[in-house]
């Protein structure tokens, strides 16, 4: 009963106020939305990152050169890296890929993007699929054929090609056919090559007739089951060091990335919240403000109530009271500002939205925190005025 009486009375002051109030909200308002804002995109971020590596299984870890190896020219042979399967136990399918930056020219169009020259393995292995045409096969060895990335294709689209599928680009010095179109991949992180949205893809044996590094320095693997890290990287330097001398790899797993991830988005996590964090301190500077104030204001009235008997305690837990309502106030409309700008960030990203109860549940504690915080010394000056000056004051 008495506390709906205190909170009656807290909205009627704030009320009162209109003006500070308003500013002392905007302060909280600004830093819980921020705090809230800011968590939730990274943990969109982080549901998109995860949500890659579910779509192409956890069971899938990549293979690269050790660059401190001795000797530092040697790459994968690319007949013994497609014959792993048959020697290595462990090993399901292989996908070793180049990589190279190539020059685009098209009419008065030109661009530098991203070639890879990949065998039949790597759609399968990745999880591509085709939008229209269809995909580069080992029957394409050595052909001028790509398939293009989605947001390359709308490009093409859009500065003038009608038909893109069975059109002739030049890439480099080599003319390409295209002859298909991969699906919108998500490139948010996991263990896809970046750039494949944008980029083009060819056989591998094409690829390396044109590029200028034609070495495989990396390929993908997919796992019959998941093997620890040590035993897999000694199973495939034997393998690799008994054909190319001095070459030895470094494997990474899903489940590293995953954990070196999740350790990066909690440094994220604090590094925002703690960013945040400064607006919060600002917004409850300028509630203790409001406080401070309303104390002077209300002189009359606390001595009025202790004259009639209200004790320290009365007067110190009324002003507490009257902040934290403030507070948490500013506190709701800062969440649902954080979600709002999180929910814009996803849509304009096309990445799922999803909403972090863990930092609503936090946003409403440190915005009770600060009002609890931000009105304690005004509510203990209040309860500390002595009801004979404050009536003789006024």
């Amino acid at each position: 009963m008495m506390l709906r009486i205190n909170i009656n009375e807290a909205l009627e002051s704030l009320s009162s106020a209109k003006q500070r109030t308003v500013l002392a909200l905007i302060g909280i308002i600004i830093g819980i939305g921020s705090v809230i804002g800011m968590i939730s995109i990274g943990e969109i971020v982080k549901n998109q990152a995860l949500k890659q590596f579910e779509d192409m299984g956890i069971n899938i870890i990549t293979v690269s050169k050790d660059y401190d190896s001795p000797n530092k020219m040697v790459t994968f042979p690319l007949s013994g890296t497609l014959a792993l399967g048959k020697h290595v136990p462990g090993i399901a399918s292989v996908a070793p890929y180049i990589v190279s930056g190539t020059q685009f020219s098209h009419g008065s169009k030109n661009a530098f993007i991203d070639m890879l020259g990949v065998t039949q393995s790597f759609f399968d292995i990745c999880k591509l699929t085709v939008r229209e045409g269809r995909l580069i096969s080992d029957l394409d060895s050595y052909r001028y054929f790509c398939i293009i990335g989605s947001d390359f294709a709308d490009s093409l689209q859009k500065s003038g090609t009608k038909n893109v599928l069975g059109s002739d680009f030049k890439f480099g010095k080599r003319i390409y056919t295209v002859i298909g179109v991969i699906n919108k991949v998500s490139e948010g992180g996991g263990m896809l090559p970046g750039g494949l949205n944008k980029g083009v893809i060819t056989h591998i044996t094409t690829a390396s007739r044109s590029f200028e590094e034609r070495g495989i320095n990396t390929f993908l693997a997919r796992l019959k089951k998941i093997q620890p890290v040590p035993v897999l990287q000694r199973e495939l330097n034997h393998y690799f060091g008994a054909k190319q001398r001095g070459l030895t790899i470094k494997v990474s797993t899903a489940e590293q990335l995953i954990e070196g991830m999740g350790k990066q988005m909690r440094l994220f996590t604090l590094l925002l919240g703690a960013i945040g964090s400064i607006s919060l301190i600002v917004g409850g500077v300028g509630v203790m403000n409001v406080m401070l104030v309303s104390v002077t204001e209300r002189r009359k009235e606390i001595g009025i109530r202790r004259a009639l008997g209200a004790q320290q305690s009365d007067i110190q837990s009324q002003f507490i009271i009257e902040s934290v309502t403030l507070c948490l106030a500013g506190g709701i409309i800062g969440i649902l500002l954080g979600i709002t700008v999180s929910y814009i960030f996803a849509y304009f990203a096309k990445w799922d939205f999803i909403v972090s109860y863990a930092a609503i549940l936090l946003g409403v504690g440190v915005s009770t925190a600060v009002g609890v915080f931000s009105g304690f010394y005004p509510a203990r000056e209040a309860a500390r005025v002595d009801p004979i000056t404050a009536l003789r004051g006024e």
